[in-house]
């Protein structure tokens, strides 16, 4: 099999953000360099979440991993695998993809971005990348398509706002894509610029590869983004339901119970895991599902704590969902949970107990349950 740059792995193999000494030198809070997105703030967590709201901001991902595949084969592989679309995917423009086991579950969650007719490019959160790519050997035959991971080579700077396309613009001297990518000089750097969507906020994926990062990063910064850490992050994808993989999504769960509709198409034919999402979307039949609960106060929830609701019949507390993430919300003015909450118990308001008690938390109506 014609692969490249692959290793035994036991575990996920982590690697520095090729800014965390510039965060440090700039007095940041940062966890350890072997944690994923190590950034958490840079002092003012209200102005960094009032700048993606109303502003601009930027956010270091360039401890993702990547894998590129390459060959006549590369499009009709990835597509008989993935769950999102491959082939029909025009050349510059990316999708959220998922590989699934064969029962359905989520084993990988990435962005897949068509580079060329015959070659793709699987943007991997951090530490994931080499073991995507043993997934993915497993079922290469005889296929002329080529698996390499580039990992070293992926250094992602995400910018998103509302004034995030304006900025970019006067940046770069030219628009921004609105759709698809764009690949220019930027100083003395080759930058791909690649229209993405994140947290329901308009966003644009900056690629200049490490040795170049940080200065492109400098130039964002100059041009008035303000960087942002994993707290507002968290804050912002929390308050709109999106699930972040290793916290929220794990091979316990099927994709529509995390709300990753956006990550699998029902029209593209058979996938790994195919029929199972199938059946799910024409039978229903979920356990849980994914919802966002306000606490009555604003101290962290931790990942795994139990929600229970009294029986009123019987006076048992049940237990009926499982907190996975917690942010404080600023739209919210409180603590806010992500938690899978079992069938019958998902209507807007429902109250649950918080692991032993006495904190409590309802659910909120997420803006895609409205619609």
């Amino acid at each position: 099999m014609a692969n490249e740059g692959q290793e035994t792995q036991t575990g996920p193999i982590l690697k520095r953000t090729t800014l965390y000494h510039f965060h440090e030198e700039q007095g940041a809070r940062l966890l350890p360099d072997s944690e994923p997105r190590p950034l958490l703030t840079y002092g003012d967590v209200p102005g960094e979440y009032q700048a993606a709201k109303s502003a601009w901001i930027a956010l270091d991902e360039t401890d993702r991993g990547a894998v590129h595949a390459k060959g006549a084969d590369a499009a009709t592989f990835l597509h008989g695998l993935l769950a999102n679309e491959v082939r029909n995917l025009e050349v510059g423009f990316e999708l959220p993809n998922l590989l699934l086991d064969a029962k359905g579950k989520v084993r990988f969650v990435f962005e897949l971005q068509r580079l060329a007719p015959d070659e793709f490019l699987m943007s991997a959160e951090p530490g994931q990348a080499g073991a995507l790519l043993q997934a993915l050997d497993m079922y290469h035959f005889s296929e002329d398509v080529t698996l390499t991971e580039v990992t070293e080579e992926h250094s992602p700077i995400t910018v998103a706002g509302p004034a995030a396309a304006e900025a970019l613009e006067g940046l770069i001297g030219q628009p921004v894509p609105q759709e698809g990518s764009l690949e220019m000089e930027l100083g003395s750097a080759q930058v791909v610029i690649t229209r993405c969507e994140r947290a329901g906020l308009a966003a644009w994926r900056l690629n200049a590869g490490p040795e170049e990062s940080l200065g492109l990063w400098q130039a964002l910064i100059g041009a008035g983004a303000r960087p942002i850490g994993r707290i507002v992050w968290d804050s912002l994808r929390v308050e709109v339901g999106v699930a972040q993989p290793g916290e929220d999504i794990d091979d316990t769960v099927y994709p529509q119970e995390a709300r990753l509709e956006r990550a699998f198409s029902l029209d593209k034919g058979c996938y790994i895991g195919q029929e199972v999402v199938a059946k799910i979307d024409t039978y229903g039949g979920l356990n849980k599902r994914l919802f966002l609960l306000r606490s009555n106060h604003d101290d962290p929830v931790a990942r795994g704590t139990r929600l229970y609701r009294q029986d009123p019949d019987t006076g048992e507390w049940r237990d009926l969902g499982v907190a996975t993430s917690w942010a404080y919300s600023f739209a919210h003015d409180c603590g806010v949970i992500l938690a899978f909450v079992k069938r019958k118990h998902q209507i807007a308001g429902t109250t649950f107990r918080i692991g032993e008690g006495p904190a409590e938390a309802s659910i909120i109506e997420l803006e895609a349950d409205a619609d």
